[in-house]
């Protein structure tokens, strides 16, 4: 028997189906998708999966950290990989419960990303002695604000659980290697005017046409192409939000723009935040959120292997993905998994369950 700690119990949990770890990747992906788990809610598939691992993979060392769930092998290997996949969706579109249309399977979180977490607890399962060492991370809250992310309290609590020569996010990619990921700011542009009677508006300074200078400056800007490790991350930089008006008959004294800059992993957050502050000089400007990318690491040996393995050329990763947390730690980490991003938080969610197929498959031969 394997190495256990923490409360647990095996078999089914109270109204969920007995989760088989074992059965075919797909008819599992469909199982974890009936089980709704928005985020700050996936107390009961996190109990599910634990029953689950604990049950059928006693070959695994396995802990909790609140709605996440842990489990390892300590075989000795030299190298050590770490599989990883968030447990929580976006709300519920009256898409559950899952439904199947050819090799289309449908349902919230099918793509984003239960397909991902299928594949990984599937290996986690029937992989029994992997040539590296596995650590597999499913963790709860990566939907919303960052600092309720379950891998910054697992971070904390279990440091040692995320060491890895290699991190593979089971993001949905297409079944290609996305490497990196971009970092992203968010900054308010807070404009000033004189609150007057729209009837006298020559006695007023209207804050919302103060705003049109920071438009142009957003419609001129040029964004860069930046190539790293032969792949090109493509910068941006918009408007997202307007915010200002008091009434329908009032000259508006404060309006807010906010703006979101996707970066390419090449400028930290420090470079980040000053390239807008020299975009946007003069103005008012107050950053709220900051996070930093990643680079693609893609010459570190245990990612270019596993590159090969897949035989895709890997492109860049267009948004930001926790691929950046465990690059600040130093682990070289990619996105890997099934499912259509392009899909992810739409009514229309489903994934081709072939890529399900395809993701294990791969996956199996690089670890066996």
């Amino acid at each position: 028997m394997g190495k256990q700690s923490g409360g647990g119990r095996a078999g089914s949990v109270a109204g969920v189906g007995h989760l088989d770890l074992t059965a075919d990747p797909v008819d599992l992906c469909a199982a974890l998708v009936d089980v709704p788990s928005v985020s700050g809610e996936e107390k009961v598939l996190a109990d599910a999966l634990e029953a689950a691992l604990r049950e059928q993979a006693p070959h695994l060392e396995v802990v909790r950290s609140g709605d996440a769930v842990l489990a390892r092998t300590d075989l000795g290997r030299e190298h050590r990989v770490l599989l990883a996949g968030h447990l929580d969706t976006v709300p519920i579109a009256d898409n559950l419960p899952s439904r199947r249309e050819g090799y289309l399977l449908h349902g919230c979180g099918t793509s984003d990303m239960k397909a991902g977490d299928a594949v990984i607890a599937h290996l986690a399962a029937t992989l029994t002695a992997p040539r590296h060492d596995l650590t597999l991370v499913f963790y709860d809250c990566e939907e919303v604000e960052a600092e309720r992310n379950g891998l910054g309290r697992i971070e904390r609590e279990h440091r040692d659980w995320l060491a890895a020569d290699l991190a593979i996010l089971g993001e949905p990619t297409n079944v290609g290697v996305e490497a990196g990921c971009q970092g992203t700011l968010r900054a308010e542009i807070r404009l000033d005017g004189h609150r007057a009677h729209s009837a006298r508006s020559w006695l007023g300074r209207n804050a919302i046409h103060a705003a049109a200078p920071v438009l142009d400056v957003l419609a001129r800007y040029r964004a860069r192409d930046v190539e790293i490790d032969g792949c090109v991350y493509r910068e941006g930089l918009q408007a997202v939000r307007i915010d200002g008006g008091v009434a329908g008959n009032v000259v508006p004294d404060a309006c807010t723009v906010t703006v979101n800059f996707r970066f390419a992993p090449d400028r930290d957050a420090d470079a980040a935040q000053a390239h807008v502050r020299e975009v946007f000089d003069g103005h008012d400007l107050v950053v709220t959120d900051l996070s930093p990318g990643a680079l693609p690491g893609l010459t570190a040996p245990a990612a270019a292997e596993f590159v090969a393995a897949t035989g895709a050329a890997p492109s860049a990763k267009y948004g930001w993905t926790d691929v950046s947390r465990f690059a600040a730690l130093g682990i070289p980490a990619l996105n890997y998994g099934p499912g259509d991003p392009n899909l992810a938080h739409t009514r229309e969610e489903h994934v081709d369950t072939r890529q399900i197929t395809e993701a294990a498959d791969v996956l199996r031969r690089f670890l066996s």
